[in-house]
């Protein structure tokens, strides 16, 4: 067997097994992803779960009253959390938890309503 045989043997089996190690790791490195993905899309979950137990417990909470009267205070859920009624004046509230920040849609809201662009509109329905 001249040397460049065993050479040439001796990379093809080398690269044999570059090839099996790489395909090795590649598996590897996919359900390493999958299983990031999945973490973080758990994380994403409990995150909102706990800025709704927030939402639920907030006016119940004693620095809340420095805010608003939870008596005058309703809950609306979506695009903001809720309402308050005090006596001098209309407060439109939303609790953030974390890192969380106002949506499009709510910065579009509160934008509005320091614009002074709020309205009363009455509706009247039946006979009377």
């Amino acid at each position: 067997m001249a040397l460049e045989e065993i050479i040439l043997a001796f990379l093809v089996v080398i690269v044999a097994i570059l090839l099996v190690l790489y395909f090795k790791q590649r598996k590897e490195l996919e359900l390493l992803g999958s299983a990031h993905k999945e973490l973080g899309s758990s994380y994403k979950s409990k995150v909102v779960i706990h800025g709704k137990n927030w939402e639920v417990f907030a006016p119940f909470m004693k620095d809340f009253e420095n805010v608003a009267s939870k008596e005058n205070f309703r809950f609306l859920g979506n695009p903001i959390d809720g309402i308050a009624f005090d006596d001098d004046e209309i407060k439109f509230i939303e609790f953030k938890t974390g890192k969380s920040s106002l949506s499009p849609k709510q910065k579009h809201i509160k934008s509005q309503v320091q614009s002074k662009k709020v309205k009363w509109i009455e509706l009247h329905f039946g006979d009377a």
